[in-house]
């Protein structure tokens, strides 16, 4: 035996059971298992405990590794460190997580047996379907799973570890079951993650254990800012409304926790209103953290900039978001990438994707955040881009998280969707919220006062319009138009037909960084005042943009869009007479857009439209919508079937299924724009650095549907880069204006019929 120490002797005669070890360090340097588990025990229990789960957290905690305790495992942790094994076992490959679940099998606790099991079975391959091997019955059956094996290993533990009673804790009435579990498996998971780091990687620690500052500081901050900031503005309407809709937020964050709506027009100063909300429900009410949930990742920056551009807030604040380059040093230090894999910060900025997809997760590393929103104020803005296909899961989550795990929702949006329970709705949604406070006290009178734009229709009629009519009639307006359009192919077709030195043109075919530069470039010329220039966009610009036009043409949609697309227009209120939306049927209507456009084709009907962008208007827009879809349109993927029943929960399943982004359908490849040459470069040359270099290049690419990837790699216009499965589009392809553009195209032609 080498080692030699007399500790090691020691440990030898006592047959010491280690969870962890170090590389080239003798054993009296390794984690013992004992503490491990007792470690991870009383994490878990402190994270479970304000939601009513610490009893379980604690068994599970204790539990989670008992196959460890396994000769063969512990003579795997000698033979890999290279000292010579006392142990004298070739009894092969252990599953270290199948111990403790099948310990509450041994003991009979039916009641916890299946709880326990997707707990601790799924600690490190995560979440499973009731049917899979690791769980339900098949798990549970000692021809399957050899029970036996795992009640001798278990002998090995002590006294203190196994003689543990059933949790005598019942799920909290009313919870729901499979959420509470989930939370569970959080609660484990980032336990499990943090004691193995805090052993392994003591510099990693160290970095976790940051003071950040309390929310009466970051109030107090606030607050001085917003005093500062109030000094310099100019006293319009508008900013006369902005400091009433601010001083309201303020008032009503004194209220008991209950699910709130900020309903606001767009203009009307609802992202440092709504924190002003947060900051301080959060101090009266001792929450742990803010949580920003936004729809896109193009206001996601934004919002977060505004934050940290707050003193006092610069360290405060975390983005959790696809697009987050971690060289950027404002944003991404190590201390805010350990935060985002457990959101363990005051201030969280993130996006809905991240945010619902994590709620409905399997996989150990995306569920280890969740306890983390328990007793949190959630701001969901421009909550109408919820998308319909899963709004049941979605509402059913946030409805979860407000009646058991003390989070205060917020709904914030100049379009409230229609998410209560009401007496002719219910049983088309029955997953509503039982009742929503509003925060402003009159929503229909604050839209009056904030009204700044006359909505119209072009040409005075429902006819469809040409694109080459629609160029003429935007010229003709003799000055600056922001003109949306519902599909990419629209909107370059329309920006080709317009003045090229004075146009300049948005869609997802131009990169993130593309996009970013062109939004400056257009803010820069709209502040000259001097120029007049032509803006073609997909709806992107829609939701959180900060630009301001005289007018705005919209393609006919969905009332919500039309009315974000008038947030867009006169947004400060300078203009002496209203701005001007007009709205266009367009000749071609994407399939996707044609049930609201209909909705809002019926509202646009009327004779009046002077009052069509009002609250109450939204509200009969939104209830005919849902209507119209029905309630398994509202759950497209069925999520709530796959979590209900009695414990036959298919956790991995609805995962799978809940994608707020469809990507097997398309290809994100690399596109030769900015600097993506150069962290190509680097990727290949710098392979320590290649997580981080990726991050950034996601800022630098593009995606395409599949038939067209396959097409432009069997032509050579997509090339691989000598990293695995990512691609570089020909220089040939991307254009400085347009972005993509499919080979030999003429503006505005079809690529599937170029390949077909």
């Amino acid at each position: 035996m080498r080692g030699g120490t007399l500790r090691n002797f020691l440990n030898y005669m006592k047959k010491q059971y280690y969870a962890h070890t170090l590389e080239g360090k003798p054993p009296a340097k390794w984690q013992l298992l004992e503490d491990h588990l007792k470690n991870v025990s009383g994490m878990a229990t402190e994270f479970a405990r304000p939601f009513g789960g610490d009893k379980w957290a604690c068994l599970a905690g204790l539990w989670h590794d008992l196959g460890k305790y396994a000769d063969a495992f512990q003579q795997k942790l000698y033979v890999e460190n290279g000292i010579e094994s006392h142990l004298e076992t070739n009894s092969g490959k252990v599953v270290h997580s199948e111990a403790g679940g099948h310990l509450t099998v041994l003991n009979k606790w039916k009641g916890a047996a299946r709880i326990i099991s997707w707990l601790i079975m799924g600690h490190h391959t995560g979440l499973t379907d009731f049917e899979s091997d690791l769980v339900g019955a098949k798990a549970l059956e000692p021809k399957m799973r050899d029970p036996e094996r795992s009640e001798k290993i278990i002998k090995n533990a002590t006294e203190s570890i196994i003689d543990q009673i059933m949790p005598r804790q019942t799920i909290p009435l009313g919870a729901d079951p499979s959420f509470f579990i989930r939370m569970l498996f959080s609660c484990l998971v980032d336990a499990d993650f943090l004691d193995t780091e805090a052993f392994m990687d003591k510099d990693r620690k160290s970095s976790r254990n940051y003071d950040y500052p309390s929310f009466r500081s970051l109030l107090a901050a606030f607050d001085n800012h917003m005093n500062e900031l109030c000094k310099g503005v100019t006293a319009t309407p508008v900013n006369t409304i902005r400091a009433q809709v601010l001083e309201q937020c303020r008032q009503k964050a004194e209220s008991n926790p209950t699910v709130f709506s900020l309903t606001v027009p767009t203009g009307g100063g609802k992202t440092l209103a709504s924190l002003a909300f947060a900051l301080r429900h959060a101090v009266k009410h001792k929450k742990q953290r803010i949580i920003y949930v936004i729809p896109y990742t193009s206001i996601i920056e934004q919002v977060a900039e505004v934050f940290r551009g707050i003193s006092g807030f610069e360290n405060a604040v975390i983005e959790h978001h696809s697009n987050l380059a971690e060289t950027e040093e404002n944003k991404e230090t190590v201390r805010n990438r350990l935060a985002s894999e457990n959101w363990d910060a005051p201030l969280i900025v993130t996006t809905s994707v991240q945010f619902f997809e994590s709620l409905y997760a399997c996989r150990t590393s995306r569920c280890r955040k969740l306890h983390n929103i328990v007793n949190s104020v959630v701001i969901f803005d421009e909550a109408q881009c919820l998308p319909p296909e899963y709004l049941r899961p979605v509402v059913f989550a946030i409805r979860e998280l407000f009646r058991h795990y003390k989070v205060t929702p917020l709904l914030c949006t100049a379009t409230q969707p229609v998410l209560t329970k009401t007496d002719e709705f219910d049983f088309k949604f029955k997953e509503g919220f039982d009742s929503v406070t509003e925060i402003v006290d009159n929503a229909e009178e604050l839209a009056e006062k904030l009204k700044r734009v006359e909505l119209v229709l072009y040409g005075g009629s429902m006819e469809t319009v040409t694109f080459s009519d629609l160029a003429n009639a935007i010229q003709a307006e003799g000055q600056s138009v922001l003109c949306i359009v519902n599909r990419k192919e629209d909107a370059r077709t329309l920006a080709h037909l317009l003045p090229e030195d004075r146009t300049l043109h948005l869609s997802t075919n131009m990169c993130a960084e593309h996009r970013s530069y062109t939004l400056k470039k257009i803010k820069a010329c709209l502040g000259n005042g001097s120029d007049t220039i032509y803006v073609v966009s997909t709806s992107l610009v829609e939701a959180g943009v900060d630009i301001d036009f005289p007018v705005v043409y919209r393609a006919l949609t969905g009332l919500d869009s039309i009315a974000q697309a008038a947030g867009r227009c006169n947004r400060e209120g300078y203009l002496s007479e209203p701005g001007r939306t007009v709205v266009f049927v367009p000749v071609k209507q994407p399939g996707y857009a044609a049930q609201p456009a209909s909705i809002a084709s019926e509202l646009l009907a009327g004779d009046d439209l002077s009052n069509l962008l009002s609250p109450d208007n939204y509200e009969q827009y939104f209830r005919q919508r849902f209507w119209q879809l029905g309630q398994d349109a509202l759950d497209k993927k069925q999520i709530m079937q796959l979590l209900s029943g009695h414990m036959n929960y298919y956790y991995r399943s609805a995962a799978q299924q809940l994608k707020f982004v469809e990507d097997d359908w398309q290809e994100s490849i690399v596109v030769p724009y900015g600097k993506a040459l150069e962290l190509l470069a680097r990727l290949i040359d710098e392979p320590w650095h290649q997580r981080r270099i990726l991050r950034e290049l996601g800022r630098f690419s593009v995606s395409i549907p599949k038939y067209l990837f396959q097409a432009l790699v069997s032509r050579d216009y997509l090339r691989e880069t000598g990293y695995p499965e990512l691609y570089m589009l020909d220089c040939t392809l991307y254009d400085d204006q347009y972005g993509f553009v499919t080979p030999d195209e003429s503006i505005g032609a079809d690529p599937e019929k170029f390949f077909a």
